[in-house]
């Protein structure tokens, strides 16, 4: 896993930023206490390196933390398996609330710039971080995006992470929220498959709900997996398409933004 072998961070590349790391680690996957498998190592030892890594993390995500409360800037980490429509809702969401307030966006992807482009053709700043073989956004890079972005005092900053419902779980980042964005393309289990991701999130949004007539998928059933991995996660059904329920979603922002003002 991501949190034992580091994700290859000699390859993370960050816009405007020439910090380079120097390891190089490969990606290994496999069974026992550490739920992964390294040549050479024991499994002991691999707890022991993923707690060290973890622990490094969470320093970052406390400083992170602490710089988003002095500067009163609300962040938000967006997670979800690809294709669940994430960057379309976010530049619908952007959208809709610029006029009101300041946006920053942080996007996170293996390679290419596309999703900040299409962040940036809405006028509002964003920052592309690529993790190259990384599955995950971490609050090292967070802090370094934060301060190449230039974010500013009572702004609200998006966090696209990386594309999958696994790593992003086990990574603070500083965030006040992560918010999980499930389709109803996929499947009602998913929060039964991922369930470290659906209990680590506040926030549930089905999206994509125009093509509830067109498709199979039980909306009471999923929410039902979701509530039984974590029975707070607050739910909204939403479609960036439509905009039906995106009214809810971004009056939940702003109320949850000055609620810590």
């Amino acid at each position: 896993m991501c949190s034992v072998c580091g994700c290859a961070p000699g390859e993370t590349k960050i816009e405007g930023h020439d910090h380079i790391h120097v390891d190089d680690q490969t990606h290994h996957y496999g069974h026992g206490p550490a739920h992964a498998h390294a040549p050479g190592l024991s499994q002991s030892r691999m707890v022991e390196i993923e707690q060290n890594i973890l622990s490094k993390n969470d320093s970052y995500a406390d400083k992170n933390r602490a710089f988003f409360g002095e500067k009163n800037i609300f962040a938000l980490n967006l997670v979800s398996s690809p294709g669940s429509g994430k960057t379309t809702l976010l530049t619908r969401t952007l959208l809709d609330m610029k006029d009101e307030h300041d946006l920053f966006v942080i996007e996170g992807d293996q390679q290419t710039a596309n999703d900040a482009d299409r962040i940036r053709e809405t006028n509002v700043p964003a920052l592309q971080i690529n993790t190259g073989k990384g599955c995950h956004l971490d609050a090292h890079m967070v802090g370094h995006g934060v301060e190449s972005l230039g974010v500013s005092e009572n702004a609200i900053l998006f966090i696209e992470n990386v594309g999958n419902l696994v790593c992003p779980a086990g990574f603070d980042l500083g965030e006040a929220h992560k918010v999980v964005i499930l389709s109803v393309t996929e499947g009602e289990d998913k929060p039964l498959k991922y369930p470290d991701m659906f209990h680590a999130a506040d926030i549930m949004i089905l999206t994509k709900v125009d093509l509830l007539p067109y498709l199979d998928f039980d909306v009471d059933a999923c929410i039902e997996n979701a509530r039984k991995i974590n029975p707070n996660i607050q739910v909204f059904q939403l479609s960036s398409k439509s905009g039906e329920g995106m009214g809810n979603w971004c009056e939940w922002i702003t109320t949850n933004k000055s609620h810590r003002e």
